[in-house]
């Protein structure tokens, strides 16, 4: 950690709608155990077979998850876990991550942070004490001009993320549709890190693939109620819409609600994050695709390459991509 997940630099409300879209399978996958208050370990273990693992918050049900499924693939790896809760704050976030790092306990911390550039002094900290750590997002994010020791990062590929929901809604244009529709476009709020890749891509991706879809409405994604209520009063003037090209779970969800609350049918809709409720719609042929983030197997490999950088701090870290998939019905 989509996972995750994990993510190039964006807010909290940012992080957290593209987090809860998959993380939620983990605890099944990875086992679960109970959290716990920043510096209590979880074991016996020093520093050196100890981390620190920083969510945006466990008050949010994705991260409580999360949080287990990590604690859970740690104990499976040999690895205590202390599991921090910023609660959303990120001078919290800092000086929870300062206490474990300055005295020792730990010798890695995976961070998904709350606002990256507030993370910045405390990357240089951590480097002295020799303590690795992943972050989401990118090197600039933390103020570094590329890839150093000890600092490992993971994004998502919103490029190839918009294409394949572009691509997806035109196919389902095509094959229900008869090539033509009138289309919502729920786009991501201002400030949402990736919105200008995912959107290009997805519109243009959209438009090689059904040039007979038409985007007659942007609307912006926030809450899925929100979402509800924007679609159901977009309807109001577009009564001939029967695709939705969304760039979240909230808004695929959101626009299910509205044409439902109108007795309409949304013949098409896809979308990109994957949490469980969608994938169910997805499979019972009410959302024709999800761009899924892999969030379990986001945290192997972020938990893998932290321990890996643990063993030798000489390692110069990596900037991982979440792994995404396709899903459409009987995938």
């Amino acid at each position: 950690m989509r996972p995750s997940n994990l993510l190039a630099r964006r807010s909290g409300r940012a992080t957290l709608s593209i987090v809860v879209a998959g993380c939620l399978t983990l605890v099944a996958a990875c086992g679960s155990g109970g959290t716990q208050p920043a510096g209590d370990a979880a074991g016996s273990g020093g520093g050196s077979k100890t981390i620190a693992f920083s969510p945006l918050a466990l008050k949010i049900p994705a991260m409580k998850g999360l949080s287990e499924g990590v604690k859970g693939y740690g104990k499976s790896k040999g690895y205590d876990v202390i599991v921090q809760d910023p609660n959303l704050d990120p001078q919290k976030q800092v000086q929870e991550l300062q206490s474990v790092i300055e005295s020792g306990r730990v010798g890695g911390a995976w961070v998904i942070a709350v606002q990256p550039s507030s993370l910045s002094s405390l990357v240089k900290t951590a480097q002295g004490k020799g303590t690795a750590l992943i972050l989401n997002g990118v090197p600039k994010d933390y103020g570094l001009n590329g890839l150093e020791p000890l600092v490992s990062f993971s994004t998502i590929d919103y490029a190839s993320q918009g294409k394949a929901i572009g691509e997806e809604l035109g196919n389902c244009v095509n094959e229900k549709l008869g090539g033509r529709a009138e289309v919502f476009h729920l786009a991501n709020s201002p400030g949402t890190a990736g919105k200008e890749e995912l959107e290009k891509s997805a519109l243009d991706a959209l438009k090689a693939t059904a040039p007979g879809a038409t985007i007659v409405q942007t609307l912006n994604t926030t809450d899925r109620a929100a979402v509800q209520t924007g679609v159901g009063n977009a309807l109001q003037g577009h009564q001939n819409v029967t695709a939705v090209l969304g760039a979240n779970d909230e808004a695929a969800l959101g626009s299910l609600g509205a044409f439902d609350a109108a007795g309409k049918k949304l013949t098409c809709v896809t979308e990109a994050g994957g949490n469980e409720e969608v994938l169910g719609l997805v499979q019972s042929g009410k959302i024709y695709a999800s761009v899924a983030l892999q969030f379990q197997d986001d945290m192997v490999q972020s938990f893998d390459t932290l321990t890996k950088m643990m063993a030798d701090p000489k390692t110069v870290g990596v900037q991982l991509t979440v792994p995404q998939k396709v899903i459409k019905a009987g995938s």
